[in-house]
């Protein structure tokens, strides 16, 4: 029969990064990169010095993936893992990050579009046959402004 102290022993399963990996979907690169920011806190090594993650390091794990793909950076993510962290946060600091980045998201689809336009607009101008001439490489090389500039 175990004893209260053996039954109050909670056992924690700790994991290689390859298994941390496949358990979160975040590359073994991706997991050092967060570790190298602070983003996972003082991880435990094992007595030959590799890294274990527990539990704990794989739902923040899952958090930053989370994060990112909500479109936050690094910075952003370690001010939320910190304030997911804290329960005495506001939600009034989270809002405004969520707002933040909202707006930049915007910012990048107007953007997108824009370069999604222009690149439209090449490919009309394109003939796409067998012919040389290309509107397409002329505008990336910069010689369709150089010929416009030569018009004025």
């Amino acid at each position: 029969m175990k004893s209260k102290a053996e039954k109050s022993k909670v056992e924690v399963k700790l994991v290689n990064i390859g298994d941390a990996s496949e358990a979160t979907g975040i590359s073994q690169k991706m997991i050092r990169h967060y570790e190298s920011h602070g983003l996972l806190g003082n991880l435990p090594r094992t007595d030959n010095g590799y890294r274990v993650y527990d539990d704990n390091a794989l739902h923040t794990l899952t958090f930053i993936r989370k994060a990112r793909d909500m479109g936050f950076g690094i910075a952003e993510i370690g001010k939320l893992v910190e304030l997911w962290h804290n329960r005495r946060r506001s939600s009034a600091t989270v809002k405004k990050m969520a707002e933040a980045n909202v707006n930049e998201l915007q910012q990048r689809i107007e953007a997108l579009q824009a370069m999604q336009r222009s690149l439209q607009d090449l490919i009309k101008q394109c003939a796409g046959d067998n012919r040389p001439g290309c509107p397409i490489l002329d505008d990336l090389s910069g010689k369709a402004k150089k010929a416009a500039k030569a018009k004025k």
